[in-house]
């Protein structure tokens, strides 16, 4: 007697408990999906709720139609998942979480029935939990390598990386080939190097050299070392003492030789430092060249006027071009009107000597300011990498917004001119060549963030000097190089015309029709995310409640959707390209950001104002715009409350595009979900989603694509035909850095190198670590 009372208590409370869980996931799915409605979104959500509110009250009256109703519910969302999800990873989101509580809610049911039909329900569940996981493993795993294919040595000098990019054109292809799609499996780690420099700053990014048998590399402090390319042994290292901004970066150094000379700083490593100096060092024993500048150095600061504590610095590789250093500069993205000048400098790469000035709204003047002058302020900037044709004598300059991003009626005729493009500049003068005009009055913070990509296109029976230029809102522009006209059909597409009065938006914006493009789609309500049903709901209201016209919507002051995003599309990872095959590897990136305008009278309100130097981040939420009507207020990723991004998978994606064609080869989602999960957590569930990713590629001839650069600690070698994965590697922390390869000259061995330093911006770790792999000795 007192075992069946207990066992009906028992039984009682459990409905009554499922009856309450039930409750309190149907009340804010009526709620928020009434909401949704009324913002003229989907009706499944309060539908949904008002089945789960009669469930849970067939639930607590011990009814079996509490399982009816949500079976059928269950299946009518099965059919709105296949019916509305473009992916798996759509219809999972839609009907895992569900499908996972159908099995409390039929437990009763399921007992009854007996094992075979809750080993069904178990089956199911769990196919639906590794099928996908599956699919990673299949897609992403390792094929092993064969004993015969180890190293076999290759001539020396066809070995080097020479440039950032391996190039001056920054195609970032090796034409070796010891390393190919038969041996990938055997690689494995060949030395790491630490640095022992642990200032972060905005992550190891650096792309390093190898000349000779040497290996050099910068850190985020500007350190430069110089390593055994064998061995990975420490030859020797430099550290300028400088006074670091809070979001530095050192992308790469350049190597020049000094024609007809011998003795100290014949060969000399030249690089550009977060506190605004040029610098020369010898590359063989890393002393600073005592007739460089004054005692190895030359300040940047000359001729920019007052400039505040980590308002302006360089974070990209000098170019060599003709004997010149031509750099560019980094500003302080959305503080106020007149910020330091975006100027292109060009100094002699023997003496440091300043030779000539590139000023965009000066442009005829290309000497130093006059005394009591500066160079013009406000003027759109070129932190990107550059590039450089020895042969033309031009130097490819990527430029940037005028300050600040987000409302652009104060700017100058220059910066309207040139922001947002790329401009030929000739490396012995200063004098502007050509240009061409990516975004027109660009108040998107779509900035020219990858470098200019050279390349010899054949066209018309003879090859053509072309430019390939990536973009942060997934165009791809390609160029003649000579002159700046689009080899590809380039039209101006009508975009929308915003409602801000004094705002003087562009009524059009150039289309590179001729070439894929990474960041047309459009998106809608259907297409927003989550884990569970509810942060789903939840990221629907966000998208409805704000803003949407297509690409190039406008910010108002009310919240507009921006996509791509201000990074990217393509970011400073650029292309690159296999010019052997006429192959471009493409990598981007997914992740719509939301803006809105706020009045200058609000934003002082909230103590929005700008930095009067130091400790800001350079890509802030909180954006003053001083000097101009409004400042902005960004949602930098649009993530659901349990912190997981609100559009739908995938976020990171790799494709091959065939120059010849311009079509798309393959393209997949780069990167798995190891790393990430809801609230920030790891998941450890190899999920092949594509993750947020910045970094680059590097393309061989051994029919190899290498890629680090997702949030996924991970570095992947992929066959340049199909995209499938060949070999992968775990990283101490994200390698958000393009790799190298070389060969060695004293083995013969050819290794790749990736900088596996983590992002702050990806989560993706911290480390100062170098890591290189070559194949096992024979």
């Amino acid at each position: 007697m007192h075992k069946e009372q207990s066992d009906g208590a028992g039984a009682a409370n459990r409905r009554i408990a499922l009856a309450l869980v039930l409750a309190i996931i149907a009340a804010p799915l009526v709620a928020g999906g009434g909401y949704l409605v009324a913002l003229g979104g989907s009706p499944y959500y309060v539908l949904t709720g008002i089945a789960l509110a009669v469930s849970a009250w067939y639930a607590f009256a011990g009814s079996d139609r509490a399982i009816q109703v949500y079976l059928a519910m269950l299946l009518a969302t099965l059919v709105w998942a296949l019916f509305e999800s473009r992916n798996v990873w759509g219809i999972q989101a839609r009907v895992l979480a569900p499908a996972i509580l159908a099995v409390w809610v039929a437990w009763p049911w399921l007992r009854r029935v007996g094992g075979r039909w809750l080993g069904a329900a178990a089956a199911v569940l769990l196919l639906a939990v590794t099928v996908p996981v599956y699919l990673a493993v299949r897609d992403h795993g390792s094929l092993p390598g064969t004993a015969q294919n180890a190293a076999r040595p290759l001539p020396p000098q066809s070995g080097e990386w020479a440039h950032y990019g391996n190039d001056l054109g920054g195609t970032k292809y090796s034409p070796i080939a010891q390393i190919n799609t038969s041996n990938i499996g055997d690689l494995e780690p060949a030395w790491i190097y630490h640095t022992g420099d642990f200032f972060t700053g905005n992550g190891l990014q650096n792309n390093p050299l190898m000349v000779g048998d040497t290996v050099y590399v910068c850190t985020s402090s500007n350190q430069i070392h110089a390593i055994n390319a064998e061995t990975g042994a420490r030859r020797w290292a430099f550290d300028p003492k400088i006074d670091a901004p809070i979001s530095s970066a050192c992308r790469g150094v350049a190597y020049f030789v000094q024609p007809g000379a011998g003795g100290a700083c014949a060969q000399r490593i030249i690089s550009a430092t977060v506190d605004a100096r040029l610098m020369a060092l010898d590359a063989r024993t890393g002393k600073l060249c005592q007739d460089f500048g004054v005692g190895g150095f030359v300040d940047l600061m000359q001729g920019m006027g007052k400039v505040l504590r980590d308002y302006y610095y360089v974070s990209s590789a000098p170019v060599l071009v003709r004997g010149k250093v031509i750099v560019g500069g980094n500003v302080m993205d959305g503080q106020m009107t007149g910020e330091p000048s975006g100027v292109i400098r060009g100094y002699d790469a023997v003496t440091g000597q300043f030779a000539w000035a590139w000023d965009m709204d000066r442009p005829d003047r290309h000497g130093m300011p006059p005394e009591g002058e500066s160079f013009s302020r406000g003027t759109a900037n070129s932190w990107a990498p550059m590039s450089g044709d020895e042969e033309l004598g031009l130097v490819y300059v990527p430029t940037g917004n005028g300050t600040p991003d987000y409302w652009g009626a104060h700017r100058s005729p220059g910066t309207e001119k040139y922001s947002s493009s790329v401009v030929a500049i000739d490396a012995e003068t200063g004098a502007e060549r050509w240009h061409f005009q990516t975004v027109h009055h660009d108040v998107w913070d779509y900035d020219l963030a990858s470098q200019p990509t050279l390349i010899d296109l054949p066209m018309g029976g003879k090859n053509v000097p072309a430019l390939l230029q990536p973009t942060k809102q997934g165009e791809i522009f390609l160029l003649d190089r000579r002159n700046g006209k689009p080899l590809s059909p380039v039209k101006e597409k009508p975009v929308p015309k915003g409602t801000m009065m004094g705002e003087r938006l562009s009524a059009t914006q150039p289309i590179s029709v001729g070439m894929p493009g990474f960041g047309r789609e459009v998106l809608n309500e259907s297409m927003m995310w989550g884990a569970t049903p509810l942060d789903q709901l939840w990221c629907r209201i966000r998208f409805r409640q704000s803003r949407y016209e297509g690409q190039f919507t406008p910010p108002g002051t009310d919240w507009s959707v921006q996509y791509p995003g201000n990074v990217g599309g393509m970011n400073r990872g650029g292309v690159s390209v296999d010019p052997q095959n006429g192959l471009m590897i493409v990598d981007w990136l997914r992740a719509p950001i939301r803006v809105r305008l706020i009045t200058r009278k609000e934003a002082d309100r909230r103590g929005i104002v700008p930095s009067q130097g130091g400790a800001v981040p350079h890509v802030g939420v909180l954006n003053p715009q001083g000097g101009v009507a409004y400042a902005a207020i960004l949602d930098p990723v649009i993530m659901s409350p349990l912190a997981m991004p609100c559009l739908e998978p995938p976020y990171g994606n790799i494709a091959v595009v065939d120059l010849k064609t311009r079509r798309i080869v393959w393209q997949k989602p780069l990167g798995t979900s190891v790393d990430i999960g809801p609230l920030g957590i790891a998941s450890h569930l190899p999920l092949p989603m594509g993750v947020p990713s910045f970094g680059g590629s590097m393309t061989t001839g051994g029919g190899l694509i290498f890629i680090g650069g997702s949030q996924e600690k991970r570095f992947r070698a992929l066959d340049l035909r199909t995209g499938r994965q060949l070999w992968s590697h775990r990283l101490p922390a994200g390698g958000n850095a393009n790799p190298m390869t070389y060969i060695s000259p004293e083995s013969g061995r050819q290794f790749v190198v990736i900088a596996a330093g983590g992002s702050i911006v990806l989560g993706s770790g911290s480390s100062d670590q170098f890591v290189a792999y070559a194949l096992p000795r024979k």
